[in-house]
């Protein structure tokens, strides 16, 4: 038969769509050609074919050979549809048979010695095609990562020829086994951090409610180890979070091997807002998908540019980044914690109580004011917990080392933040942070006093609609933390004192 179907998948941001391969061999002088909407490495992939097929001992057909990838709308780039042109021509020519290839897909790059080279954005790929009832061929580069999708029946190969042997059955490809990586060793404890019992007590309750915080304090006092540890007492993914996490570093090539836990991301300042968010012109995941249920923490937070910081005003509300480009336009998850941290001046020293005096505040107020302009009032009405991290005095700093034992380690903090997730999940299945204003009102009525009390301190603080119902939020929280069944005055008071960046 000179006409031979192939299927493979395409990348189109988290998904994974079908591409057929349809090859066709006709008279005429000897030519290859691809259509179908191809970019320069998918046109350079019949070089490559070519090579490939001949050093493997396979004959190149001396006819006219159309290719078409289909849909022809949509963008087709990389070499990851390498493999499948190769069978398809294998098969069109009669050297293998065509009629196994219905229920396989093919993914992988060919080296011009017949090699199989893995590709980014396989496991998304490897996703769907198990949803579709269908096998996948990979490169063995990428069988760690394809074996992670556990409802889809996968085998990697070393080279074409291996691939040739297991669809005519002379020697067949063992099917890859699920091996999830091993989660993370030695990671930053709790346990190590001295004093600041206030900032650890609001870094739990964040954990506990999915809520985003804000750390602010001289340099030295501990903002980031504080926000390093994060991760730790928050609750192990769940097996469909972990792959979507996976999948997500799969498409920037990517290897996430802490198979469950919660990824941290840390950009620097001086990050672009494409690089914080995604895009380039074949768009990928920025920072706040590679965070993607986890912690995104941005270190010096006035220190990043003013429009790379308004970019995530919408995902933090929404959970999901939109990015448009002329030829799609695609949308990646991007439901983080984020984690800020900050001087309360320029000098860094306005809230120290260093007796020192290079450790004194020279900044004036216009400066300290200009300075804290720099984050927009809508970003800040967004961060749910605003805390003072304030210098340790030596005693404090001695206490770890004479009492160790009284540093909480991680994994006690984290069972009551398992706990308190529990709580939340009964009740409305989603993190306290998640509730629209209709749940909000629905699952956390607020009694007679407690609506006077936070009324009050919203008319003394100037808060804002969003803030009160984030405070809200915040104060549920903290009842699900002590098991209590109802908000109470005690939990509101707690709320607004995790909150003081406002006055």
């Amino acid at each position: 038969m000179s006409l031979a179907i192939v299927h493979t998948r395409a990348r189109f941001g988290t998904a994974a769509p079908i591409v057929t391969v349809e090859v066709h061999l006709s008279n005429g002088l000897p030519c290859l050609s691809i259509v179908g909407l191809p970019e320069t490495a998918v046109k350079e992939s019949k070089d490559r074919v070519r090579s490939a097929l001949i050093n493997s001992q396979f004959e190149f057909p001396a006819r006219r050979i159309t290719i078409n990838l289909a849909p022809a709308d949509l963008p087709k780039n990389g070499g990851r549809f390498d493999l499948a042109i190769a069978i398809g021509i294998l098969a069109a020519s009669g050297q293998i048979p065509e009629s196994i290839l219905g229920d396989i897909e093919f993914i992988g790059e060919l080296a011009l010695t017949g090699e199989l080279r893995g590709v980014n954005g396989v496991l998304p790929a490897a996703i769907a095609c198990g949803e579709s009832g269908r096998s996948l061929i990979v490169a063995k580069d990428n069988a760690d990562e394809v074996g992670l999708c556990i409802k889809t029946k996968s085998y990697g190969a070393a080279n074409l020829l291996e691939v040739c042997a297991h669809l005519t059955a002379k020697n067949r490809l063992s099917v890859i086994k699920f091996k999830p990586p091993k989660g993370l060793k030695n990671t930053p404890d709790f346990e190590d951090v001295h004093g600041q019992f206030h900032a650890k007590r609001a870094l739990e309750v964040a954990a506990a409610g999915g809520h985003n915080i804000l750390l602010y304090g001289p340099p030295g006092t501990g903002k980031t180890m504080l926000a390093s540890r994060l991760p730790s007492i928050m609750p192990p993914l769940l097996q469909s979070q972990s792959l979507e996490v996976t999948s997500i570093h799969s498409l920037c090539g990517y290897k996430y091997q802490h198979w469950q836990v919660p990824p941290f991301r840390n950009p620097h300042h001086t990050a672009s807002s494409v690089a914080l968010v995604g895009g380039g012109s074949h768009p990928k995941p920025g920072e706040i998908s590679l965070a993607h249920h986890g912690v995104l923490f941005l270190d010096e937070l006035p220190e990043f540019q003013r429009q790379v910081l308004e970019v995530l005003r919408d995902p933090l509300e929404s959970g999901v980044i939109q990015i448009s480009r002329a030829t799609a336009q695609l949308s990646f998850p991007a439901r983080f914690q984020l984690v800020a941290a900050m001087n309360p001046c320029p000098c860094g020293y306005l809230t120290s109580r260093s007796t020192n005096a290079q450790q004194r505040c020279t900044c004036t107020l216009e400066q300290i004011q200009r300075y804290r302009k720099k984050i927009s009032g809508p970003l800040l009405d967004r961060i749910d917990l605003h805390v003072s991290v304030n210098s340790l005095s030596i005693d404090e700093l001695n206490l770890g080392t004479k009492k160790h034992n009284e540093n909480e380690p991680s994994l006690a903090i984290r069972e009551r933040v398992i706990a308190a997730r529990t709580i939340q999940y009964k009740r409305q299945e989603c993190n306290n942070a998640d509730l629209s204003v209709k749940q909000l009102e629905h699952y956390c009525p607020l009694g007679e006093a407690e609506r006077e009390l936070i009324g009050r301190a919203i008319e003394t603080m100037g808060l804002s609609a969003r803030a009160y119902h984030r405070i809200v939020k915040v104060a549920q929280t903290i009842a699900d933390l002590s098991a209590s069944p109802s908000i109470e005055d005690a939990h509101i008071g707690e709320a607004l004192g995790l909150r003081n960046f406002d006055r």
